[in-house]
């Protein structure tokens, strides 16, 4: 009588599982050619949600030593690119299950590549932009130098980067041209940096008093900083002058050019007053005259 049981038992057991596996193992058609079980939509919702955790581990890791501002940039354009993994994930989790996406596979292919030859270069920016909110390469008050423009960085967006010049004009620079160009970044190790103007005297000049003058000069002026020193370079014997460059420290090299040109100023007085002569290029020419020879009658 209890095998009776055991087996009846068994065999509800087994019928129970059977209901189970015919009920997971139900088709949903979605077109003539794709269908789909409750079993796999499973495995795709797992796949779909390790696949989130994973992301989300990776976000946490690249922008764990970004600033808050860099933060939500970044969030947006790898908000994009997690979509992009959300289908590739979704259709390799069909295809592996059995689904047929051959289809589907050939329509997306044809598609990204349609989309990633028109906006080439939107792509480069924008990804340009995450790599310089990932390295650090430019931060938002630093002075820099492309292509021989400057200008001093306002904001830093995915796609472009705006800066403003000396002339208050607005610079926008697209990202990509940081990965295609040099870029001098004047106040990547610090806000010092070091000027100088140079000046030619005529020969015979007391060198010494040039000097001398020439370190007044720079060591008057309220924004030359005192440490390391302004310093005097005699720098060549030059066609026309005896050439000298007066180099010195500033905090704000943005607008050197407003200091310079007073130290300039102040140059051109001191020297007036010395008697110091800054020379024009001359030259001596030699007229050789030919006399006509006399002719024989």
């Amino acid at each position: 009588m209890q095998d009776l049981q055991q087996l009846e038992e068994t065999i509800v057991e087994s019928n129970a599982w059977e209901n189970i596996r015919a009920f997971f193992g139900q088709h949903i058609d979605l077109t003539d050619k794709i269908s789909i079980s409750i079993f796999d939509m499973l495995i795709l919702a797992t796949v779909i949600f390790i696949t989130t955790l994973v992301l989300r581990l990776v976000l946490r890791v690249l922008t764990r030593n970004l600033p808050e501002d860099d933060k939500g940039k970044f969030n947006v354009v790898f908000g994009y690119f997690r979509w992009l993994i959300y289908i590739i994930i979704f259709l390799i989790t069909l295809h592996s299950v059995g689904v047929e996406v051959t289809a589907v596979f050939a329509a997306s292919a044809a598609l990204l590549i349609g989309i990633g030859l028109a906006l080439q270069t939107l792509f480069q920016d924008i990804i340009s932009g995450v790599f310089i909110l990932i390295d650090q390469t430019v931060h938002v008050g630093d002075i820099i130098e492309i292509e021989g423009k400057i200008g001093r960085v306002e904001e830093i967006k995915l796609r472009t980067t705006r800066a403003v010049t000396i002339d208050n004009k607005v610079l926008i620079i697209p990202n990509h041209l940081y990965l295609t160009n040099s870029l001098y970044n004047w106040t990547q190790n610090g806000i010092l940096t070091r000027e100088s103007v140079t000046v030619g005297v005529a020969y015979g000049s007391d060198v010494q008093l040039v000097k001398k003058l020439l370190l007044q000069a720079a060591s008057t002026h309220g924004d030359v900083i005192s440490e390391p020193e302004p310093t005097v370079v005699f720098t060549d014997f030059g066609e026309s002058s005896l050439d000298f460059k007066l180099v010195f420290t500033m905090a704000d090299s943005f607008k050197a050019q407003f200091p310079k040109s007073d130290i300039r100023f102040e140059i051109d007085r001191l020297f007036r007053e010395n008697n110091i002569t800054i020379p024009f290029p001359q030259r001596d020419i030699h007229i050789i005259e030919n006399k006509p020879k006399a002719s024989n009658e």
